[in-house]
């Protein structure tokens, strides 16, 4: 993989991993966002989102994300993001966590990303009674295992 699909690569992770999207107006072809927020008044609570924008140039961007909190001090979040890019590159990222009423905490987290030269990472995190794993693979368009560019 060479430096240059490795910035792309590690640009669309960086942006799949953060739920966070900046597109300008300009940018954008159309927009569609939606939350909502419900509680009983008792201590439950469910909030979620969504949202996409198809870029002008034909990149997409989509995003959604749902709570839930118990009276009891759990609680639960999933949330995913995807994003294309006009040129066909893709990066996607999903995972959320589980507090459960006694204070445990797991949870997990995919990610995946394909640049316009066939290069792919497919990775994933999870935690569990305080132990932290992950696992990562990397290859090139024809399918053989390649190394996995490393973060500054």
């Amino acid at each position: 993989m060479n430096m240059h699909n490795s910035a792309l690569l590690l640009s669309l992770l960086v942006v799949a991993g953060t739920f966070t999207f900046n597109v300008t107006d300009a940018d954008a072809q159309s927009r569609a966002r939606s939350r909502s927020l419900t509680s009983d008044g008792q201590g439950n609570l469910e909030r979620s989102r969504h949202a996409k924008v198809a870029g002008v140039n034909g990149g997409s961007v989509q995003s959604q994300a749902s709570y839930y909190r118990n009276a009891d001090g759990s609680a639960r979040r999933q949330g995913s993001s995807s994003v294309r890019t006009a040129a066909g590159a893709t990066a996607s990222t999903h995972g959320g966590f589980t507090r459960n009423a006694d204070g445990t905490f797991s949870g997990s987290r995919g990610t995946s990303a394909t640049g316009v030269n066939g290069n792919s990472y497919n990775g994933s995190t999870t935690y569990s009674n305080g132990s932290v794993s992950h696992t990562s693979t990397c290859t090139n368009a024809a399918g053989e295992i390649i190394s996995c560019p490393r973060g500054r």
